[in-house]
């Protein structure tokens, strides 16, 4: 299944989308796509649904940030072996983690803000875990039993205030609007290889990166079980997986965003986002 949240900012409601692509509004219920309902217990209630009976949402409405108020959003950077070459980096010999907050999460088609002093604003499409089951450190081969399901990432980063200013990662990839998620979350079973979907991400309709998650250093259930070992997961928080070659700072001469600028990104079976950068 595909789960949405559609309405204005802040007053978004939880809906699905059926098999013709028809939003429908599940509020009846469930009350929103949270930590306390991003469990097996809603997908087995939404299972029950006759979704034919449910109110149609209109089209125009706008997409939400896919889950409401995680309690982390955790990263993994320079996952791809490829995107480690581009940047001049060394292949990981463990996962490379990092937080963002989760402030900084924002509808899949919503603007992207850009402040006057900022110089180096990147994109980064990525593969998005939302996870569904506590974790405590579980195995590799534990993992799938504690993934809800997934969706599209765009980890904005500026990377002067990531790289040239002191301090961690978390600075420039924290910014409000730095986190577009969604469309939807794609339940597990509606995926069948997760480490086999080709992702893309286009600036100004020009193709800036192709990839596939087959060239993940780390794999889904790698990642899971490995950030499982130093930190609990919840239902609802949400892992954004790394990106593949082509960000603007692996270009030679590099290439940041500008007000303007409009981002098109997709990953198979995940949906698609657009969004605008504007200066604030």
């Amino acid at each position: 299944m595909k789960l949405l949240r559609v309405g204005d900012k802040g007053k978004e409601k939880p809906a699905i989308l059926d098999k013709n692509n028809k939003i429908k509004d599940i509020s009846s219920i469930i009350p929103d796509l949270n930590p306390n309902l991003l469990n097996f217990e809603t997908i087995s209630k939404i299972e029950k649904l006759d979704l034919n009976s449910l109110k149609e949402v209109s089209s125009s409405e706008r997409i939400g940030p896919c889950v409401k108020n995680p309690g982390k959003f955790v990263a993994i950077g320079l996952n791809y072996s490829d995107h480690a070459e581009e940047t001049g980096n060394p292949i990981p010999t463990e996962p490379i983690v990092f937080m963002k907050a989760t402030s900084c999460i924002n509808g899949p088609n919503d603007n992207i803000e850009i402040k006057p002093n900022s110089k180096k604003l990147d994109w980064e499409v990525e593969l998005g875990i939302i996870i569904g089951k506590e974790c405590k450190d579980i195995k590799e081969s534990e993992s799938d039993s504690h993934i809800f399901g997934y969706c599209l990432v765009n980890d904005i980063s500026e990377r002067e205030w990531q790289i040239e200013k002191l301090g961690q990662w978390v600075k420039g990839k924290s910014h409000d609007t730095y986190g577009p998620i969604g469309p939807y979350i794609v339940t597990k079973d509606e995926i069948k290889d997760i480490n086999n979907l080709n992702l893309f991400l286009d600036v100004n309709e020009k193709r800036m990166q192709t990839g596939n998650t087959n060239k993940m250093i780390f794999n889904v259930y790698e990642i899971v079980s490995y950030l499982s070992k130093y930190m609990s997961l919840q239902p609802g928080d949400i892992i954004t997986t790394g990106t593949p070659p082509g960000v603007g700072m692996g270009k030679k001469p590099q290439v940041f965003l500008k007000a303007g600028d409009s981002i098109k990104l997709s990953i198979d079976n995940l949906g698609e986002q657009n969004s605008k950068v504007i200066l604030i």
